[in-house]
């Protein structure tokens, strides 16, 4: 006997066939999306080569909830039980600080040697990883500055970190066979109005020229660029604008980095998107949630990710898009957070394959608006929820919030017995 998710899920099918919607089709198209879920949830972005270092960089982490990964092999479990519940096989973004090693090694002397416990759990787990150098919580850090640093010797250190960090992804695609997207963010930047914008671009220019200057296969390593409009302690300038960036990406061949919490407040990435797939060979978003400023919450099934998902799906992006995670909350159970954001993201992407975009397309060239808004507000009640349940239980994880419970028995039996 068909299960009432079955049933539901046959219903909603009939009613999106009627509009040429091929809803198995889409399953199969989702089933295709990798997320790249960002490590530094589990604790607090707090790494493993400097965890006494103070944040820096404008990071601030809120919060105290009990519970937070102290070392690898626990950071590693409370991935793979949020995987367990989220559908589909994606990717794990790593950080440069969560090194895997016993050995105390420098942010520019750091090696592939470093991951290789995480490349074995990669393959064991079959998920793809991503990376990061870490230009932030360091000693030559702290006051404000890394590749545009006009302390040559200092600024050296960290064009010799990113180049380590671009072999570090090359070897995890080549290793796993899904190519690392290595995306460089630094958060250098005046906290007032500065005398000199100029120098301090040149300066990164410079030391982004040498850092990229190796070749590396793009069928393992893809670079990326990552831009912030502001920052706490650069509230007045930041030396890698998104103007800087998007110039340097498109020169360069490099991925340009959305992050959804680095423009003003009322400014949106999702409308950015269709512009910067004319002229770019490849995007990556980090999705995020800024509440009033890049404030990292746990993102939300909200407007703006609605739209992202819109953007994505109805513009034929997905193919040339890497889709991750950024936000840090801890306030709520960490693996909630990454189950929650991640599951929301596919969502979005779902629910913008469930609509006939192609009549709603047709409507807007025939000038007829009013069947374009009419289909478009209609749709946003179709029964799109029937399908993520059965989705969800097509492939073996949690229906609706039945994921919670498991949560809170993974809180009491394993993250409670961890100490503050």
């Amino acid at each position: 006997m068909r299960s009432t998710i079955e049933r539901s899920y046959e219903d909603a099918k009939q009613l999106y066939a009627k509009h040429g919607i091929d809803v198995d089709a889409v399953l199969e198209n989702v089933a295709k999306i990798k997320i790249s879920m960002h490590c530094w949830q589990g604790d607090d972005v707090r790494g493993f080569l400097n965890r006494d270092q103070d944040l820096t960089g404008g990071i601030s982490v809120t919060g105290n909830y009990p519970g937070a990964a102290r070392t690898p092999e626990e950071l590693r479990s409370d991935l793979e039980k949020a995987f367990s519940l989220i559908p589909g096989k994606h990717k794990v973004n790593l950080h440069a600080i969560y090194a895997d090693t016993e050995e105390k090694v420098e942010l520019n002397r750091i090696e592939p040697k470093h991951f290789e416990k995480w490349v074995a759990w990669a393959k064991e787990q079959g998920l793809g990883l991503d990376f990061n150098p870490t230009c932030f919580s360091h000693e030559l850090s702290k006051d404000g500055f890394t590749l545009s640093h006009p302390d040559p010797d200092i600024r050296q250190f960290w064009i010799d970190h990113c180049k380590a960090s671009r072999k570090i992804g090359a070897y995890f695609g080549e290793q796993l066979g899904q190519t690392c997207v290595t995306n460089v963010w630094i958060p250098d930047g005046f906290k007032d109005v500065p005398a000199d914008r100029l120098a301090p671009r040149q300066r990164l220019k410079s030391a982004l020229d040498e850092v990229f200057a190796e070749e590396l296969n793009p069928a393992h390593n893809l670079d990326a660029v990552e831009s912030k409009l502001f920052g706490l302690g650069s509230e007045a300038y930041v030396v890698g604008s998104h103007e800087f960036y998007m110039g340097y990406g498109l020169q360069n061949n490099k991925l340009i980095c959305l992050d959804a919490g680095h423009f003003h407040p009322t400014e949106t990435i999702s409308g950015k998107l269709s512009s910067l797939s004319l002229f770019a060979d490849g995007i990556l978003l980090h999705v995020s949630r800024p509440m009033r400023w890049d404030s990292d919450h746990v993102v939300t099934l909200d407007d703006e990710l609605l739209e992202i998902g819109k953007e994505l799906v109805q513009g034929g992006l997905l193919g040339k898009t890497h889709i991750g995670l950024d936000f840090f909350d801890a306030s709520i159970n960490r693996v909630a957070a990454w189950v929650i954001g991640t599951r929301n993201t596919i969502k979005a992407l779902m629910r913008a394959m469930l609509v006939p975009v192609e009549a709603i397309r047709q409507a807007e060239l025939e000038g007829d608006y009013t069947t374009r808004l009419a289909l478009t507000e209609e749709f946003k009640t179709y029964p799109f929820g029937a399908v993520w349940d059965y989705y969800c239980e097509k492939t073996g994880v949690p229906v609706r919030e039945e994921w919670l419970a498991e949560v809170k028995a993974y809180e009491r039996e394993v993250l409670s017995q961890r100490g503050v």
